[in-house]
């Protein structure tokens, strides 16, 4: 299944159903992964993103390399479809696509910021290092900074994309 990079089709946080079977479940970092047409994600990473019934997710910067499993996982962990950076209304949490390259990190994280509702995440995704598009940890924590905010869980989401949470300074999840 030719897909643009490693997460591909995977979701997250609940089973996909597909009309072949699942094979080959191996361990991968924090969940298991089972490789077929649906591939899954254990339900640890949705979790951890802290998202839940209800929720509006906003989401910036998604492109075709954004992984469509997680995406998927937000979608049925919340109810609700994410929205895009065209939406006029209060948000409960970000989902940010960010690759070197891209717009000025300090700058789109306030524009992020602008419909959240406060205390709300913003979980910026980054390609894994070694991946094209590689952001490292330190120039995340200086974009937040600059726009009011503190870095205060990595871990790997999958394959292909690394986690970060922001929240405002002086919080802490």
């Amino acid at each position: 299944m030719g897909l643009p990079h490693d997460c591909g089709a995977r979701s997250l946080g609940f089973r996909v159903e597909a009309t072949a079977g699942l094979a080959d479940r191996t361990e991968r970092g924090i969940a298991t992964v089972a490789h077929s047409g649906a591939d899954t994600l254990g339900p640890g990473v949705i979790e951890r993103l802290g998202l839940s019934k209800g929720m509006i997710v906003q989401e910036f910067l998604r492109d075709d390399d954004v992984d469509e499993g997680l995406r998927a996982g937000v979608a049925k962990a919340t109810g609700n479809a994410l929205v895009d950076e065209g939406y006029g209304d209060v948000t409960d949490a970000a989902i940010v696509w960010y690759r070197s390259g891209d717009d000025d990190l300090a700058d789109l994280l306030m524009d992020v910021q602008t419909l959240l509702d406060d205390g709300g995440p913003i979980w910026i995704l980054t390609p894994k290092a070694g991946k094209p598009g590689h952001v490292e940890q330190r120039d995340i924590e200086e974009g937040a900074s600059l726009a009011g905010l503190h870095a205060t869980l990595s871990f790997v989401a999958c394959d292909g994309w690394a986690a970060t949470q922001l929240v405002e300074k002086g919080r802490h999840k």
